[in-house]
């Protein structure tokens, strides 16, 4: 077993600080049985001995200090200068050996060395209950052969040092001391249509609903808002949709078949049309609410339908995080409320009765 390699079937027991937010959530699905991609973590050692093997680290902590958040320039200037020195760092022959022996065996696994991979960064101070850093640091699709994706494992340890992911920590109070990354290697999807799910409402925080997000092709742009998808609202008990609206998908993001994805205009026939059948929108409601279940809160998951897989088995689940902003509205109402037992029960009785008289 290797220090810097975590396979996301392993029967070890997955640790936060070894795997980052992603990598962790992707073990702990794919031991729950829920059908995740195989792939493994390059883990946080590897990213730790890249950073300690010199005085890399003391020098990015020590050029972070008294960072002015609001000085645009100043911290596009530093955040760029540390992502050359991580770009240039020498990798330790044991992490480059460990990484590639995962990688060979995942490729041996999927049936061929040019299986299209997915390299998904995965930090330490991701995905936690009152902060959620989807989009702060890098994501590579579609990479394909041993080399390419070597290198976008370092790519996503120089993202954690965006500016973006800088000021985001900075705002957050989250300190740069112990920070560290994994990185996820993934078998890629073949996306027929992906999106995202919520098990509760994100308009009003009704929990008797999931919200259901989708479009053609590859999510990413759907988590990152350029386009705008289709939406359904599923009763969570019943599961039967509530209400639709289908949207007008105009690009979609596609393989190239060179290694790479290109956005392309999506037909006119399917630019209108739903890109869920009421079948598979059912199923995608019942992976978010079994990752619910599972973790026993609110949960924010990506999904995608693999066009090379039946349709009793193309449902798969990408990523399944906390719901952030509900919860924290929820925590914040428990601080700030006066009056517990009888008190508080008796302000809730009053307060349904006013809201009765309003009717």
């Amino acid at each position: 077993m290797s220090t810097y390699t975590f396979s996301f079937d392993s029967s070890e027991a997955p640790e936060h600080d070894r795997l980052g937010g992603k990598c962790t959530s992707l073990v702990i699905m794919t031991s729950a049985g829920m059908p995740v991609p195989p792939g493994f973590a390059v883990t946080t050692a590897a990213f730790d001995a890249v950073m300690n093997q010199t005085t890399l680290r003391d020098h990015i902590l020590k050029h972070l200090q008294n960072l002015d958040p609001n000085d645009v320039a100043d911290v596009d200037n530093r955040a760029a200068h540390i992502r050359e020195l991580i770009m240039t760092q020498e990798v330790p022959a044991d992490v480059r050996d460990a990484t590639t022996a995962a990688f060979r065996a995942l490729m041996a696994y999927c049936g061929g060395e040019d299986t299209p991979v997915a390299v998904r960064s995965s930090a330490t101070a991701e995905d936690l209950p009152d902060a959620s850093f989807a989009g702060q640091q890098d994501t590579y699709l579609w990479v394909i052969g041993e080399r390419d994706v070597l290198q976008k494992i370092r790519e996503c340890w120089a993202s954690l040092y965006t500016a973006r992911a800088i000021t985001y920590r900075m705002a957050n109070n989250i300190s740069d001391e112990g920070l560290s990354m994994a990185v996820a290697v993934q078998k890629m999807v073949n996306a027929r249509t992906s999106g995202v799910a919520m098990t509760i409402d994100p308009t009003n925080g009704d929990r008797s609903k999931i919200v259901v997000d989708s479009s053609w092709g590859l999510g990413e742009m759907v988590v990152s808002g350029e386009v705008t998808p289709d939406n359904f609202v599923i009763d969570k008990i019943m599961l039967h949709v509530v209400n639709r609206i289908i949207s007008d998908k105009h690009e979609e993001l596609v393989p190239s078949g060179r290694g790479t994805v290109i956005r392309k205009e999506v037909d006119a026939d399917r630019r209108y049309s739903p890109s869920l059948s009421d079948p598979e929108l059912i199923s995608v409601a019942r992976l978010a609410k079994a990752a619910e279940k599972h973790y026993g809160n609110v949960q924010d998951i990506e999904w995608a339908i693999d066009a090379d897989l039946p349709p009793e088995n193309n449902v798969l689940l990408l990523q399944s995080r906390p719901e952030t902003v509900w919860s924290q509205k929820k925590r914040e109402m428990k601080v700030t409320s006066a009056g517990s037992g009888i008190e508080a029960i008796t302000r809730s009785l009053m307060a349904q009765i006013g809201d009765r008289a309003k009717i």
